[in-house]
């Protein structure tokens, strides 16, 4: 029986940098799902380039615009992060765990339906059959194939969600981990957690479209149909969230080799976000008459307040632990060395902290407004929304995928990365063209800039508008481009070396990855010495893979914790916030005056 077993037993391999068990499945799954983003990636890339040079540059007509708008939201906001995340979720499930994947066959199948979803969607939006934008409100209307496309995509990764949970129950059952999940695969349960609810509200909205659009559904209900689809259309971001500060974590102990300095109080963060950070997905009904006014005021409040309190424990134990790590290094001097020596030629370093601060710093404090009913009211649909979102899932979410990958390809593909400087280069260039983009949409929108609209200069426009042919919008326009370039370049600069890697690196089954300190020199002449990987425990392998705590003792870990400029941080953190509040709330009593 044990021979039969041995001989059905999918393959699997010991990492010799790491000491990780590695399901081939597991592994080629991963890549397939990333690399698959990584297109969708490059392919949203070229459609943002176009839109953003539409009017300075580009000759396109408004039909086009509209067109490429429409991919390029899909592109970006579903299909992009979504497919990575799927690709986090084998990985986290199988190599995070010494455990196996199950049922491969089913994974490759329900690979094969996403990627034809994706391939259906697109050929409507960009055949101009489906030019209703992300939201795809009622009563515009689709080609079938376009609510079709998005649903297989959504029931894929569904169906990818019960796999990593699956994944998880046998490798429980098998053993291979004991305790808690490891707090990088505990977050990412609590990214599929949320998206179960997201993409089941998502279902229900697009399978009402798709019924009505082949003639089975007589008519669909504007606020019945803005109901559900905001469960997806805010929540995939919630996903996105929690899949980002999960890989946040996993990037401290990947260029680290830190810890969490309270692992029980970042494991009750993520359970706050599964409770209440979808609640937040209110504040796009804001003026919709089917929710009443005490459903509006406690969930832009009291549950807002809840989830912003989960980010603030991650916005404290992030940057703590990357300062704890390096103060355990030496770097104790003063309020900030350990920040100033830290590996910032290592593209995962930079990648990690220009995502945890322009998340937190722009992402977040501008979410937070958005939410408060009162001030949602002055910026929402202005092109100050789309900065916001940009700050999310580019910014934030985008560039800490980026940051894992620098690590992930060369592991599991068993490669070398390739052009290292381009690397080192890259997330500066990218999250430089991404704030500067940001910033100039969100000024753009304070000042009353639309969204959605292909020419702000309503050029032959029945009823003439000049407001925002003068002033400082054209500027504020040109600033966007230049950013979009940048970002773009910054991308593009993503995708060579992620593509020389995986097509032209060295093929070894010990890639460095360029990982300085949690696999650094020591560990790399432990590696050319021939130490078995498995008596081999690195930090950063420890780190990523075994908890540190737990909830019942969220006391733990703190009587030698010293981190003086995390306080520094959050101090200032705390008082832009305020600031930024202030200034809002003068802008309203501006826009509103009493009295």
């Amino acid at each position: 029986m044990s021979a039969t077993l041995e001989k059905t037993a999918p393959p699997s391999r010991v990492c010799n940098v790491t000491g990780f068990t590695i399901d081939r499945n597991g592994q080629q799954l991963a890549l397939a799902n990333a690399v698959a983003g990584v297109v969708m990636l490059s392919f949203g890339g070229v459609l943002a380039i176009l839109i953003a040079l539409q009017r300075q540059i580009l000759p396109l007509s408004d039909d086009w615009w509209y067109r490429l708008l429409a991919a390029h939201g899909a592109t970006m906001l579903l299909f992009w992060l979504l497919l990575f995340e799927v690709g986090a979720l084998y990985w986290g499930s199988t190599m995070l765990l010494n455990s196996r994947m199950r049922a491969p066959k089913v994974a490759w199948a329900n690979f094969a339906m996403m990627l034809t979803g994706i391939a259906m969607a697109q050929w409507a939006m960009l055949t101009g059959r489906a030019t209703v934008m992300f939201t795809a409100y009622p009563p515009l209307e689709a080609h079938s194939a376009y609510y079709l496309g998005v649903l297989l995509f959504a029931v894929g990764v569904l169906v990818a969600i019960v796999l990593f949970f699956a994944n998880i129950v046998m490798a429980k059952r098998d053993g291979t981990f004991t305790g808690s999940l490891p707090l990088v695969v505990y977050g990412l349960a609590a990214a599929a957690i949320i998206g179960v609810y997201s993409l089941l509200t998502g279902a229900i909205a697009y399978g009402m479209l798709f019924l009505h659009s082949v003639g089975l559904l007589e008519t669909v209900d504007p606020a019945t149909y803005r109901l559900f689809f905001w469960g997806i259309g805010h929540g995939a971001q919630q996903v996105n969230l929690a899949a980002m500060v999960a890989v946040w974590y996993a990037l401290i102990g990947l260029t680290l080799g830190g810890r969490p300095v309270n692992e029980g109080l970042s494991r009750f963060a993520f359970l706050l976000y599964i409770a209440f950070i979808h609640l937040g997905a209110v504040h796009h009904l804001m003026v919709d008459p089917g929710t009443g006014m005490n459903h509006r005021i406690m969930n832009t409040s009291y549950m807002l307040y809840l989830a912003m309190f989960a980010s603030l424990i991650h916005a404290f134990s992030i940057p703590a632990s990357i300062e704890t790590a390096q103060r355990g290094r030496g770097y104790r001097k003063g309020l900030f060395q350990w920040l100033k020596k830290g590996p910032w030629g290592e593209p995962g370093f930079s990648s990690l902290v220009m995502s945890v601060v322009f998340f937190g710093f722009i992402a977040g404090v501008s979410g937070v407004l958005m939410g408060y009913m009162q001030l949602n009211m002055i910026i929402h649909n202005t092109l100050f929304t789309v900065g916001h979102f940009h700050s999310t899932v580019v910014s934030g979410t985008t560039m800490a995928f980026m940051g894992l990958s620098y690590y992930l390809v060369p592991l599991l593909s068993q490669r070398r990365l390739r052009n290292v400087r381009v690397a080192k280069w890259q997330p500066y260039v990218f999250s430089g063209g991404v704030l500067l983009l940001t910033l100039a949409m969100m000024v753009a929108g304070r000042l009353g800039a639309p969204r959605r609209v292909a020419d702000l200069s309503y050029e032959n426009a029945q009823v003439g508008v000049d407001q925002f042919s003068t002033g400082p919008f054209p500027m504020m326009m040109g600033l966007v481009s230049v950013g979009a370039v940048l970002a773009v370049i910054g991308g593009a600069m993503f995708v060579w070396v992620m593509v020389a890697t995986l097509l032209r690196g060295e093929k070894t089954d010990r890639p460095d990855a360029g990982l300085v300190y949690a696999f650094g020199t020591p560990e790399r002449e432990r590696v050319a010495a021939g130490v078995p990987a498995g008596e081999r425990a690195s930090a950063g392998t420890t780190a990523v893979m075994e908890p540190s705590g737990r909830l019942k003792g969220l006391a733990k870990r703190w009587h030698d914790f010293e981190a003086p400029g995390t306080y520094a941080i959050v101090l200032f953190f705390l008082l832009f916030f305020v600031v930024m509040y202030v200034v809002s709330h003068l802008g309203l009593a501006r826009l509103w005056p009493v009295g």
